[in-house]
């Protein structure tokens, strides 16, 4: 019976409800959303990370070089020369160094060329087939796996560049799937790992045509330099935690590579990734705040009408408490109203996230994420300014005098 004449209470004015009611969800939706995915994106980051103490790659953005290397989401700085990189990797001070070669990638997923140290990095395990053994095999991320439909004893063309499907096929060399990765939650499951040694046969043999035709111009020049084998970058981990004060310093002086620290960088963007959620969350918060001013007009507006109803009822042996609760009750409705439609387009913009083009090899932004501790203080402060807005007008209804009213009626 309650309910029913809360809702109807409600209805008898729908405009100014649903409006409440938008205006809540909006923020709510904005909140959440932003939440989540602020709390998957540090956790991703993290999980990718691994124990990384530096990268070193081609001079460029340090920052750019981090994404591109550690996250693979953004192109690499260059290419490094191996002989160089040979160097850094035999330092005493270095526990553990692993390279990188990439810049093709299968239908957007990124083929990188590495060795079994960057999938142990991850804990990777072979969930089908096998580890590659020569150059052209690869073991596939669940998720390539998934998305692709490849299988063991697979063939298919890398194309050149990374992210696009209308780029440059490598025509007549074809990669063997031999092995598919169990789900690691890193971004090991975006990626397609092959030896470093099949991307130089790949890469070189383009290069070998090249110079064939610059040699047909130059008969003269009989002598022609193989061109020397490079990576795009290489991952460190250190002995001592003094190297990382030391080795920066004289990769970036002391040669011509560069050497990024990934947590100062991931530091510094996660820096400028929260100022914006932290403005996206305070915009969210005024939503709520208005929303929760609309609730008291609307409530107390509609006192002013119900005046004579009330005291009515309150003649007809209707309590006090009774009346004090139906109030109270219709701003709680409004308010949980909007949380219930705003954490469901919260969820309708995580699957989106999901399947997007743009970041479904970047983010594992799942609907999962929605059910945690932050959602329920949410659901507390949406509730709190419910009850807030509804106070005053309930307090009136509370204290209605009955005879003044119904004489003045």
């Amino acid at each position: 019976m309650l309910i029913k004449i809360i809702t109807q209470n409600l209805l008898h004015r729908w405009g100014a409800t649903l409006l409440s009611i938008i205006l809540l969800c909006s923020g709510v939706a904005i909140i959440s959303l932003v939440m989540t995915t602020q709390k998957q994106v540090a956790q991703k980051m993290d999980n990718d990370l691994k124990d990384i103490d530096l990268v070193v790659g081609a001079k460029g953005s340090p920052l750019q070089l981090v994404l591109s290397a550690v996250y693979h989401i953004d192109a690499p700085t260059g290419n490094i020369k191996m002989s160089d990189a040979e160097k850094i990797m035999k330092n005493p001070m270095i526990e553990q160094a692993i390279p990188l070669a990439y810049g093709d990638s299968y239908e957007g997923y990124r083929i990188v060329g590495t060795d079994s140290n960057y999938l142990a990095k991850y804990n990777a395990v072979i969930q089908k087939g096998r580890l590659f053994t020569e150059p052209m095999e690869v073991v596939l991320g669940s998720e390539v796996a998934t998305k692709k439909k490849l299988k063991i004893g697979n063939f298919f063309i890398g194309s050149h560049g990374l992210g696009s499907e209308e780029a440059h096929l490598h025509k007549g060399y074809n990669y063997k799937v031999t092995g598919i990765l169990e789900p690691t939650h890193t971004v090991l499951d975006h990626l397609i790992i092959t030896p470093v040694a099949s991307v130089w046969l790949v890469h070189q043999s383009h290069e070998e045509h090249d110079h064939h035709d610059e040699n047909n111009h130059h008969d003269h020049d009989n002598t022609h330099t193989e061109t020397e084998q490079e990576i795009t970058a290489l991952l460190l981990k250190f002995r001592a935690p003094a190297a990382q004060i030391t080795m920066p310093g004289f990769i970036n002086q002391q040669t011509n590579m560069q050497a990024a620290s990934p947590v100062l960088e991931i530091n510094r963007l996660m820096g400028l990734m929260g100022a914006g959620f932290t403005a996206l969350q305070a915009i969210a918060g005024m939503l709520m705040l208005i929303a929760g001013l609309s609730v008291f007009i609307s409530l107390y507006s509609r006192l002013a009408e119900r005046k004579y109803e009330m005291a009515l009822a309150r003649s007809m042996g209707c309590s006090r408490i009774k009346l004090f609760t139906i109030v109270l009750l219709e701003g709680l409705f409004i308010c949980v109203a909007g949380f219930v439609v705003g954490i469901t387009l919260s969820a309708a913009g995580s699957i989106w996230l999901d399947s997007n083009a743009v970041f479904a090899n970047r983010l594992d932004v799942g609907v999962s994420a929605l059910l945690s501790g932050d959602i329920l203080l949410l659901f507390f402060v949406t509730s709190g300014i419910g009850l807030a807005a509804a106070m005053i007008p309930s307090l009136k209804a509370y204290h209605i005098n009955i005879s003044k009213t119904l004489a003045g009626a």
